[in-house]
């Protein structure tokens, strides 16, 4: 089971660009728990300076991945551009085999932006079988995803800028 005591995630140490810029999409089902994930994100975030922080929400997680590369698009070539996306949603298994094609969907399209897209999207989209497996990861004994979602975020960005200097 994934679980963040068995990663550095939260011990290492995360230098900050504080002129960096967070987009979070993040879906409209499941909203209390979404919320809870958002609202760990801009914390952590703050935490660690960025200010910049634009969150925008959509009607599922399927359309996650698009709304990502339209703002992309739309905004790669302003100054203030996105260094890094943070998809959100929630997804829990139900009756029919509809939480297999949505799962399926949303990773492989946050997967497909990763490969293409030249800024890192983290996927903060909680799979489970039933809501209190969510709650459990906005707090719980899993964590706090959302928080977890923020550092991966901050933490490719820096990635990225070493990169960057190096060329």
């Amino acid at each position: 089971m994934a679980d963040v005591s068995n990663s550095k995630l939260l011990n290492t140490g995360i230098l900050t660009n504080k002129d960096a810029c967070v987009v979070i999409v993040k879906t409209e089902w499941n909203a209390a728990i979404v919320d809870e994930l958002e609202k760990g994100c801009f914390e952590e975030l703050r935490l660690h300076g960025i200010s910049k922080i634009i969150s925008f929400t959509v009607p599922g997680a399927v359309e996650i991945p698009f709304a990502i590369k339209s703002y992309w698009e739309s905004n790669k070539l302003d100054v203030s551009k996105p260094d890094a996306f943070i998809a959100l949603g929630c997804v829990i298994r139900g009756g029919t085999p509809h939480f297999e094609y949505v799962c399926k969907m949303v990773t492989d399209g946050v997967l497909q932006l990763n490969l293409n897209l030249p800024v890192p999207i983290i996927f903060g989209v909680l799979t489970v079988d039933s809501e209190e497996q969510a709650k459990e990861r906005i707090g719980g004994k899993h964590g706090h995803k959302g928080n977890e979602a923020a550092i991966t975020a901050v933490k490719m960005i820096q990635l990225q800028e070493q990169f960057t200097i190096k060329q």
